[in-house]
């Protein structure tokens, strides 16, 4: 039986996925299912690199203005430019060195 950041490594190994794409397919439901994820994928930045590949980080994106922030394992609420809350989500995924 694998953990969930077990499963969480292998999923990323294959292709990129934002972290309510990783909730849905981990089937994690509810108001902490996120948090708990990118608590995860802060672990697994440090459990990879031991391993001598790197978490790569597609920023978050604003919708509206096309405003990009800064490539950082967290989801953020509102855009600093516009204000809008339509972000689209950062997309993660594990490379070898």
């Amino acid at each position: 039986m694998m953990t969930r950041r077990q499963k969480i490594i292998k999923l990323l190994e294959e292709r990129d996925y934002s972290v309510s794409e990783l909730a849905v397919l981990l089937e994690m439901r509810g108001k902490g299912s996120k948090k708990a994820i990118l608590e995860d994928l802060k672990a697994i930045s440090n459990i990879v690199k031991r391993e001598g590949k790197v978490l790569l980080i597609q920023p978050a994106q604003c919708r509206k203005c096309g405003f990009v922030f800064r490539p950082e394992i967290k989801i953020p609420g509102r855009c600093p430019k516009c204000r809008s809350e339509w972000i689209e989500e950062p997309r993660f995924k594990i490379e070898a060195l």
